[in-house]
């Protein structure tokens, strides 16, 4: 992966954007599918929430009807009568008148299962179904004041034998008082069948798996699931599962697979209370298409991502792939090739930028052979000077000891100046010298000079002694002196001198050749400093002798192309007046060959 990514640009800009834009895709689709969970999640609660209301109106309207009927039994007459007659005065014709009431009575609810009016005496209680058997248990056994501060009890689901056979009833009890001194009598007691109940609840559907459970005063079950046993209390199927407070909300049960979600409503005037439990996994499972379509979504997005992302970066990284197969195939010795334009973006401002560079690379190629071409004849004539008087060398050594020989002492002066002159310009054919060497040479020179121009030229050589070994380029003082002399001194009258000063400082070598002969114009002047601005050329013989300076131009191009441009010469000149020629060039050449 790193050498893919360590190959190409385009691999880099490519992973980067792809990474860029999908990572937040994917927390688009996330944060998508966790909204679409609970948006459902929400959505069933609601749906789950209206359902119990719905079975809660149908529960109110039940135990209203049930405690109505229940307080109409409390006052008809016959029942009062019949309980407040003494147990002697009892008769079969009121019984029956009573059994045929309740039975009529009872005959439109089909939730109502038995009606019992039970008298406080020895007289049998009267039902409108003949009563076999009850686990009925009324709560003044636990509770005897129970009446005393409620009006009504319902008890808990119980069985109870008729002559219709065995059903699970609920009970609504309450005492029955006499209307003239609203002392106890009886008991009255309507059994609601807990069978018509449970197919109510059952019938409350919530989301799939979902179930309702109706829950007494004790969170015992009184109607749900034909799995979950009436009578027993939810903590026997939910062990842990939090208190339902309030008269209505929601809660969680349970985690991951398990988690249910727990609905809850209280029944008005009634101390029941209905339950909904839906199982988490039925949100899972509606959500499945949403997380299908956010799947089907990311995955198209992700291809589009792709296929835009290689588009844009090939169009962005072909102008510079062409160019780096330019530059990876291109010889050195060859001119680098021009690349079409095709953008003005700044991928396109560098292919522009490149084919200038090009061109400019071109352009100093060519400068830098004419510099070494120059270079080279430059060196070629210093050192056809060199070898030209080497015949002279060995001559005039012998010329100077045959005048030695013959006591002529200025002959041999001469002779020898002129050994030792040339002696220095061969210098076993090495470039460069020491100051003191390149003065020495200069000093044979005006020595010949002074021979053959006798009491015409005062020779003066000032030299910091820190310049003396320090390392120079040869032949570079001798010319300007010879023309210093021969433009200067020769065609003044009367003597002249010419002065030599050598100091160096933290730019260079300082070298500096005065006369104090005709000088020049300033027209000459002009001309002469143009000619040494000009770019290094080669000079034809027959140029020479009709230019004029050609021994300046010489050095000039020595120091040019040796030290650069920073080391050319520089010409101060007064017409009557003479001329100053100087130059600088750098410290701390390591040049072999030094004498």
């Amino acid at each position: 992966m790193k050498k893919w990514l360590g190959k190409s640009l385009k691999h880099k800009l490519s992973l980067l954007i792809i990474i860029a834009t999908m990572v937040p895709l994917l927390f688009l689709g996330l944060f998508s599918y966790n909204m679409a969970g609970g948006i459902t999640e929400e959505k069933a609660k609601i749906s789950g929430m209206n359902t119990l209301r719905q079975l809660e109106a149908y529960l109110v309207t039940m135990v209203k009807d049930v405690e109505n009927m229940s307080l109409f039994l409390i006052g008809h007459s016959g029942v009062q009568s019949y309980l407040k007659s003494p147990e002697r005065d009892s008769n079969y014709t009121q019984q029956t008148s009573i059994i045929f009431f309740l039975t009529n009575l009872a005959f439109s609810k089909e939730y109502i299962a038995n009606i019992i009016i039970e008298p406080l005496g020895a007289k049998q209680p009267i039902s409108h179904k003949s009563l076999i058997r009850s686990e009925f248990t009324d709560i003044t056994e636990e509770i005897p004041d129970y009446y005393k501060w409620h009006p009504k009890w319902w008890s808990n689901v119980h069985r109870q034998w008729t002559s219709d056979g065995v059903r699970q009833v609920v009970t609504l009890a309450r005492p029955i008082r006499s209307t003239d001194k609203y002392k106890p009598i009886g008991k009255v007691q309507i059994n609601v069948d807990q069978a018509v109940i449970a197919y109510q609840v059952t019938q409350a559907a919530l989301e799939k798996s979902g179930f309702v459970l109706l829950l007494d005063e004790h969170d015992r079950i009184i109607a749900g699931p034909p799995d979950m046993e009436s009578n027993r209390p939810l903590s026997d199927f939910y062990p842990g599962m939090k208190l339902m407070e309030g008269p209505s909300g929601t809660l969680n049960y349970g985690e991951g697979t398990d988690k249910k979600t727990v609905l809850y409503k209280s029944v008005s005037d009634v101390n029941w209370k209905l339950v909904g439990i839906i199982p988490a996994a039925e949100y899972r499972s509606q959500n499945q298409y949403v997380l299908t379509l956010m799947a089907v979504a990311v995955t198209v997005a992700f291809l589009l991502v792709i296929i835009l992302v290689v588009f844009l970066i090939q169009k962005i990284t072909k102008p510079l792939s062409t160019l780096t197969k330019f530059l990876k195939n291109s010889s050195p010795e060859e001119p680098l090739p021009a690349i079409p334009v095709t953008t003005i973006d700044e991928v396109g401002q560098l292919v522009i930028s490149y084919n200038r560079l090009s061109s400019r690379i071109v352009k100093l190629t060519e400068e830098v052979k004419l510099s070494e071409s120059l270079k080279k004849e430059a060196d070629m004539q210093a050192l056809q000077v060199q070898i030209n008087p080497h015949f002279l060398y060995n001559t005039l050594s012998s010329i100077q000891w045959l005048a030695l020989m013959n006591k002529d002492s200025k002959i041999a002066d001469m002779v020898g100046s002129l050994s030792d002159f040339l002696r220095f310009s061969l210098n076993n054919g090495q470039e460069y010298c020491a100051v003191r060497q390149e003065m020495e040479h200069v000093r044979n020179y005006v020595n010949i000079q002074s021979i053959r121009y006798p009491d015409k030229l005062i020779f003066h050589v000032y030299m910091d002694d820190r310049v003396r070994d320090l390392t120079m380029l040869k032949l570079l003082l001798q010319p300007l002196v010879e023309n210093a002399m021969l433009h200067g001194i020769l065609k003044r009258e009367g003597p002249g001198t010419i002065t030599i000063n050598a100091s160096c400082d933290e730019h260079g070598i300082h070298l500096m050749v005065e006369d104090d002969g005709i000088g020049m114009s300033e027209e000459r002047l002009l001309w002469l400093r143009t000619q040494l601005e000009e770019h290094p050329v080669h000079v034809h013989e027959k140029e020479r002798s009709s230019q004029g300076s050609y021994g300046l131009r010489n050095v000039n191009n020595r120091l040019r192309l040796h030290y650069g441009r920073e080391a050319v010469l520089r010409i101060e000149s007064t017409e009557g007046r003479g001329t100053v020629v100087m130059f600088t060039i750098p410290i701390g050449e390591d040049r072999s060959g030094i004498e």
